[in-house]
């Protein structure tokens, strides 16, 4: 192909047992010039075999399949004929757990179906598929592999008691220090690896941002929750920040924060999207450091975009410590790329625990500033 001739369209195979869905998706799709669907299916098993036939770039799928279930269709792709596949599902709590074990497959992104179908609810729809494909087109497919994450809940809670009164650590005293981390695509797979890893000694408030759709977040949180050490869960307009406590800001608004008498609490706004996203890391990072100031930890991981790269600065200025993922590790680089030139380090996300714990020990001593 001579450099004057246009780029040859991603392809795309749909998969949605609703023939309406699949239209509205095909729609989006097409209307692109970036995108073009290259078959549709309406079941697991005929998703498998189109996979094989058209050999599509890209596969959004739905969870809720007639015969083969979506995530067993997402397990066989991403294990034989592994490529981007974009979750587009409903908001039932029948697909919590599904949605959460799609993480571990190997999904690339989630993409909430509308309620209704409202012209409103379809501009959302079409909004956040986009997106994801924008992000499918740039992921690095050696990042996607299929993890296996521990599943010892109660194995970490003992734990967890056990570290917590070896240390003499009072779970309920204000934050000394709060670690910031913010993800985007890929980010729930990072995440995975890293809050379980987080020792219940821990002096620190560790505040997530992860560009997920509004309905996932309190899943998510709940699933990292059984997985850690850490109690985690989604941040609650006015609570304290407790050192040991892990806070995922809620989709849909921005996790600021705010200095009451008691100590510093959660402040939840709607205020405007930052770089097209709410929460955006940006605003959370700004508000560690400004609260927290050199006690204040910055870590960016994989995502697409430059979220938190202005957050990470801000903490670097304020004397805070500040990371990043190792670019080549994650499944999509600009937001830890953007973020690196204010990064002390760059890390291997089985690193990152390690020099957290480290830095917050610090920040914790007597005296400390």
């Amino acid at each position: 192909m001579s450099s004057s001739e246009p780029a040859r369209p991603r392809t795309v195979l749909v998969v949605d047992d609703s023939e309406l869905m699949r239209a509205i998706l095909s729609d989006i799709v097409n209307s692109t010039g970036a995108f073009q669907v290259i078959g549709e299916a309406e079941t697991g098993y005929e998703a498998i075999r189109l996979v094989h036939e058209l050999d599509p770039d890209i596969v959004t799928l739905d969870l809720e399949m007639p015969d083969l279930r979506g995530l067993d269709a997402l397990g066989y792709i991403m294990s034989e004929v592994p490529r981007p596949v974009i979750i587009v599902s409903g908001q039932s709590q029948a697909l919590a757990e599904p949605m959460l074990h799609a993480i571990d497959y190997g999904a690339l992104e989630f993409v909430a179906k509308p309620h209704g179908d409202e012209a409103r609810d379809v501009d959302v729809l079409r909004t956040r598929l986009l997106d994801a494909l924008a992000a499918a087109d740039n992921a690095s497919l050696a990042n996607l592999r299929v993890q296996r994450v521990r599943r010892a809940a109660a194995r970490a809670q003992r734990a967890a008691a056990r570290e917590a009164r070896m240390y003499g650590f009072d779970p309920a005293m204000p934050a000394p220090c709060a670690l910031a981390i913010a993800a985007s695509t890929g980010g729930p797979r990072a995440l995975i690896e890293i809050v379980p890893e987080l020792p219940a000694e821990l002096q620190a408030a560790v505040l997530i941002v992860q560009h997920m759709p509004q309905s996932f977040t309190r899943l998510f949180a709940e699933r990292l929750d059984r997985l850690s050490p850490l109690p985690v869960r989604e941040a609650v307009a006015g609570e304290i920040l407790r050192a040991g406590e892990v806070y995922l800001a809620p989709g849909g608004v921005h996790l600021n924060l705010r200095r009451t008498h008691e100590g510093i609490s959660v402040d939840l706004d709607r205020s405007d999207p930052v770089w097209g996203v709410r929460p955006a890391a940006d605003v959370m990072f700004g508000a560690v450091a400004r609260h927290y100031g050199p006690r204040s930890l910055g870590v960016v991981l994989t995502g697409m975009g430059r979220d938190g790269a202005d957050g990470l600065r801000a903490i670097r200025d304020a004397g805070g410590w500040t990371a990043v993922q190792r670019v080549d590790t994650a499944v999509l680089p600009s937001m830890p790329r953007a973020a690196a030139p204010y990064a002390a380090v760059e890390l291997d996300l089985r690193d990152i625990p390690g020099a957290v714990l480290e830095r917050a020990s610090v920040h914790s001593r007597p005296g400390a500033r």
